[in-house]
């Protein structure tokens, strides 16, 4: 049987993504939990470029970045198949998970706002919402897939759950349910999901250690 590795951390959105996609398809792997202050010498070996999680590594093979992650998990087991099969389908989730690669630096972008900062970030997130909100959910069920979550549902998880953990330790309010109901709407559907459910991120202890290295990053930034 093919040995299937994941390495990642208990923080990274991106993690998630491919923990998700391995429990939908019914793969068992060990999951090595990395401390991205002290990278191991195979983190640094099986992804030399970027040095970052996650990594998947199946047969000895390292896969790096987490959409393109999803594609090989996706082509290589196809059982509760991530993508849609129908061409046009199959385009437009590929078009709205690329939609979501590029704003996932919001995310960033809005934790490491200082006061001054915060507006514009805010402003960015309240785009892409509208988006999502008018275009993207247009039409959608329960989640992207239907009645089962796809590939589109796994990309968008950072508005899902870790939006959420940035608006607690910031003390904001973005994705308010009135002004984004279909996205709010969606939000606890994706939660609902038992694979997502059952392999919940612990928000409490990422919001503690998230909110500690914010207030150190920006008493380094402002001395």
């Amino acid at each position: 049987m093919a040995v299937v590795k994941l390495f990642g951390t208990f923080f990274s959105p991106y993690a998630y993504k491919v923990i998700w996609a391995l429990k939908l398809k019914g793969i068992p792997y060990e999951y090595i939990d990395e401390d991205l202050r002290n990278k191991s010498p195979l983190l640094l070996q099986y992804n030399p470029i970027h040095k970052k999680v996650p990594v998947l590594v199946h047969d000895g093979k390292p896969i790096c970045e987490s959409t393109v992650i999803l594609q090989y998990i996706d082509e290589i087991w196809s059982q509760n198949p991530l993508l849609p099969t129908d061409p046009y389908d199959k385009a437009v989730a590929l078009f709205w998970i690329k939609f979501e690669d590029d704003k996932g630096y919001l995310m960033l972008k809005l934790y490491r706002a200082n006061e001054e900062e915060q507006q514009a970030a805010v402003k960015e997130w309240l785009e892409m919402l509208e988006v999502m909100e008018e275009h993207a959910l247009i039409g959608v069920k329960k989640v992207f897939g239907g009645d089962k979550i796809n590939m589109v549902d796994i990309a968008f998880s950072f508005v899902a759950i870790w939006l959420g953990v940035l608006e607690d330790i910031l003390g904001l309010e973005i994705c308010e349910p009135h002004k984004f109901p279909r996205v709010s709407s969606w939000i606890q559907n994706f939660k609902s999901i038992p694979v997502i459910k059952d392999n919940f991120p612990d928000t409490d202890k990422m919001s503690t250690f998230l909110k500690h290295g914010r207030e150190m990053m920006l008493t380094s930034k402002s001395n």
